[in-house]
């Protein structure tokens, strides 16, 4: 298993994962249209955002968005936000997830990151024991708002 950069080959099977989720279920389409090629594209030209997938001999079978984010805060520190964490169903369980996050936590603090930030849906309580474990703390109280 290696974590690397996707490339838009990779497209069609990020699209599946994130279809392929009980929130995703109603908001994201399982094809690939230019929204989606729009939105990659602007994630693969901009140097603090990757998007990384899990690639098992050729095959995706897990994603995640990593973006660093510039801040005055903290003395200037730049901090991680990792988004759309998904691991194909066939291969969950089995402790890929766990080896996504710290890989990703590897990466952040490489760059000196002072932080790794997440968001995850009131209603996922089985991801907020898992982020838990990896050592995350809720400190924070997240809003939004849909436009």
């Amino acid at each position: 298993m290696i974590f690397r950069e996707a490339v838009r080959a990779d497209l069609p099977a990020i699209v599946a994962l994130l279809a392929d989720d009980v929130l995703g279920k109603g908001r994201d389409f399982t094809e690939v249209d230019e929204a989606y090629e729009r939105a990659f594209r602007a994630i693969t030209d901009d140097p603090r955002n990757h998007e990384i997938v899990a690639d098992d001999d050729g095959e995706v079978v897990g994603c995640m968005q990593l973006t660093y984010i510039p801040g005055l805060g903290r003395h200037g520190a730049e901090r991680a936000l990792i988004e759309a964490v998904r691991v194909r169903a066939d291969r969950r369980g089995a402790g890929l997830g766990r080896d996504m996050m710290e890989w990703a936590i590897d990466q952040a603090r490489r760059r000196g990151c002072a932080m790794v930030q997440l968001t995850t849906d009131k209603s996922r309580t089985d991801a907020h024991r898992f982020y838990a474990r990896l050592g995350f703390v809720a400190t924070h109280e997240g809003m939004k708002l849909q436009l």
